[in-house]
């Protein structure tokens, strides 16, 4: 689940480069030196990720592989909490800034005709996480030869399971693996930017999302006598029109809280009124109260549109995560690392999007920032992220990287707010 499509950037927004190039005491050039010396290494690593995906939570290749390269470059890794990702970290020092990437692919045919083309049947990077991953490697390995000794620590997180619910930011997050950072930086694909510009703005920048089915169980029958049975077809037709509007009432309208149903399956014949129905959707939202009081009116509202029906119901409602809402602060730092990286007419503000992203989670702990990562040819018509087409301009690769490494050396250089 992460980001989806967004509006072209509005560049009347707010935006958080507050941090002006020449003011910077961190020596971008350096990281821009070391990452021009790998990013070969970088394109490869991010090609043979795209050619062998792995849904969440099956990440098992792709832990190795990144564990395998980073080792290879002298870094010392090691295991997360969770069965697959890694963390690495480097630098000395008692300060500590985070890094965090996502391994996950998703369940989508790769109908690409390129050298990196999925080779594993109905999985294919399309959301970007591919690249994500490479430009964290990049950043380690960067910041591996810039750090001055007692400068500090970046603890890079290769995270699984973004892309479900329930995913992998929160147990690590809730585990204390960024315990103690001082900021976390993250970034993702945005085919709505050429490759060049990076997207920034403080606050919300993507919306809560979780997943929802509702079960109705009732004793079937003829549909000539709909009034001695429960009418499941009925119920569940006013659920998918009745739950989405009474939310709409009974909530904050600021917090923008859509409930949308994406399948709904009951019965096999015309004429007979079946036993069982589902209904799965999404609840999203663009403020986190609007969020967390929808999730506590549910139940109530299933229970008065389904119960005088005669119909009994299950609810399974799957928490996914908050908005991601990036913290002022941070937001000027990793404005900062973008005006190095691309300069200042390169970093734009960005809008808050409907999709969801679970490095929300780790802002609950620690301050940071996110940022939307260019990856369209300039001119080129942009092929919208979760599209099995999707692919990215691979010199975004070793931006990204910069990206991530300068906003780490832009929080070590900062004081604390």
């Amino acid at each position: 689940m992460s980001t989806d499509r967004t509006d072209r950037t509005d560049r009347t927004d707010r935006t958080g480069r507050a941090v002006d190039r020449d003011s910077s005491p961190v020596d971008h050039a350096a990281v821009a030196m070391a990452v021009s010396a790998i990013e070969a290494d970088l394109v490869a690593l991010r090609r043979d990720l795209h050619a062998h995906p792995e849904p969440s939570w099956e990440e098992t290749r792709t832990t190795e592989v990144v564990a395998a390269h980073l080792a290879g470059a002298g870094l010392t890794v090691g295991p997360l909490p969770t069965a697959t990702g890694l963390a690495c970290e480097v630098g000395t020092g008692p300060a500590l800034v985070a890094l965090r990437a996502d391994l996950d692919a998703l369940r989508l045919t790769d109908p690409k005709d390129v050298p990196y083309r999925s080779m594993v049947v109905g999985v294919c990077h399309a959301c970007g996480h591919d690249l994500h991953t490479a430009a964290a490697v990049g950043a380690a390995r960067a910041l591996a030869g810039v750090l001055v000794p007692g400068q500090g620590r970046v603890r890079i997180v290769f995270q699984p399971a973004e892309e479900s619910i329930p995913s992998g930011a929160r147990p690590l997050a809730e585990g204390g693996v960024v315990d103690g950072a001082r900021a976390i930086f993250a970034l993702h694909c945005d085919p709505q930017l050429d490759v060049g510009q990076v997207g920034i703005s403080a606050g919300p920048i993507t919306s809560a999302a979780d997943l929802v089915e509702i079960r109705l169980t009732g004793p079937g029958g003829h549909t000539a006598r709909p009034h001695r049975t429960a009418d499941l077809v009925n119920v569940a037709a006013r659920l998918a029109v009745d739950l989405p509007s009474s939310l709409d009432r009974l909530t904050d309208p600021r917090d923008g809280v859509n409930l949308t149903f994406g399948a709904i399956a009951a019965g096999d014949a015309g004429n007979a009124i079946p036993t069982t129905a589902v209904l799965r959707g999404s609840l999203r939202a663009t403020g986190r109260a609007g969020w967390e009081d929808a999730g506590k009116l549910l139940p109530g509202l299933v229970a008065a549109i389904a119960e005088p029906l005669g119909a009994t119901w299950d609810l399974d409602h799957r928490i996914g995560a908050p908005p991601v809402e990036n913290d002022p602060w941070a937001t000027r730092l990793l404005g900062g690392a973008a005006t190095a990286v691309v300069g200042p007419g390169g970093v734009l503000p960005t809008r808050q999007s409907g999709g969801s992203e679970d490095f929300s989670w780790f802002l609950e702990q620690v301050p940071g920032a996110f940022a939307r990562l260019g990856i369209t040819p300039p001119g080129a018509e942009p092929i919208d992220i979760h599209a099995g087409a999707f692919d990215v301009d691979e010199r975004a690769i070793a931006l990204g990287a910069r990206l991530l490494a300068g906003a780490a050396l832009e929080a070590f250089a900062a004081p604390t707010p």
